[in-house]
């Protein structure tokens, strides 16, 4: 049997007439062997799809994108770098380049699904299954990003957990669930998401994310505080023209009243205990 997406073409069940056609097609270059069984049509420079698709289809087919991987093609964080993460209802899989195989004896068919032609779990499962691997802080931002889109169904939730009274991940996402109150930050990149966390692992007050003050967008507000703390990304800072319109509006801030200061990416990944630190000390300061 045949199947392509993607730009990926799995052929299962080769009997010998398909694996005669599939070895003149890699010797003349229209298929890239990616894996057993599962080829690339035309080059190996697939998308990231391309790339789910390929480890799904590796892993046979009852096989779905799964945990992290899983989440993000439900648009809910950034794809992630490492292994793909595929679910597949089979004992004895073992993981290979490029794929993480979680075995389980069963999947319910209400915990599966097709996304862009991609299989996967639900997103009910997706939550739960990320439970299991993802930080607090992280997983409190993917029920709010699911939040934020509509995408958060209560009753499926509790439906799946209820499915599943043995999973670790259970305690974890019920926590999670319980620390959303009011609606959920506006948060526009990964960068802002990264600093969030960074203020939740501090145990700071939440700040506002993207407001605008006297017609100027700020990335994050402590209005008690009178604080505004702007995350320089490299990609939207890199030129004079942007630099300088910066400080202006820093300049401008500063005559309301208000502390500004300015955060670098590699700051709120790499000198997270300074950073916390010295949002600390500037919130203690106003109150």
């Amino acid at each position: 049997m045949a199947t392509r997406q993607h730009g990926v073409i799995a052929l299962w069940q080769i009997d010998g007439f398909t694996a005669r056609v599939a070895h003149r097609g890699a010797a003349a270059g229209r298929l890239h062997r990616l894996y057993p069984g599962v080829y690339a049509v035309g080059h190996r420079n697939l998308t990231q799809k391309g790339r789910w698709t390929a480890a799904v289809l590796s892993a046979g087919p009852q096989a779905v994108l799964s945990h992290s991987a899983a989440l993000s093609l439900w648009d809910l964080r950034r794809a992630p770098g490492g292994p793909v993460d595929v679910t597949v209802p089979a004992r004895g899989r073992r993981s290979r380049a490029g794929v993480r195989i979680h075995c389980v004896r069963a999947l319910d068919p209400r915990e599966t699904t097709r996304r862009e032609w991609i299989p996967v779990t639900s997103l009910p499962r997706t939550l739960l299954d990320y439970a299991e691997v993802a930080g607090p802080q992280w997983l409190r931002l993917a029920l709010e990003e699911a939040e934020r889109r509509d995408l958060l169904d209560g009753r499926a939730l509790e439906r799946t957990l209820a499915r599943h009274p043995g999973r670790h991940g259970r305690a974890k996402l019920r926590e999670a669930l319980g620390a959303i109150t009011g609606p959920a930050p506006w948060t526009q990149s990964e960068f802002e998401r990264q600093f969030l966390v960074l203020v939740r692992e501090a145990g700071l007050p939440e700040p506002r994310m993207n407001v605008l003050i006297d017609g100027e967008l700020v990335d994050a507000y402590w209005p008690a505080a009178n604080l505004v703390v702007e995350l320089d990304g490299y990609l939207f800072h890199r030129t004079r023209r942007e630099f300088d319109r910066d400080r202006r509006r820093d300049a401008r801030l500063a005559l309301l009243g208000l502390t500004v200061i300015r955060l670098t990416q590699p700051r709120v990944q790499f000198e997270r205990r300074d950073v916390a630190g010295e949002l600390r000390a500037l919130i203690a300061r106003a109150a």
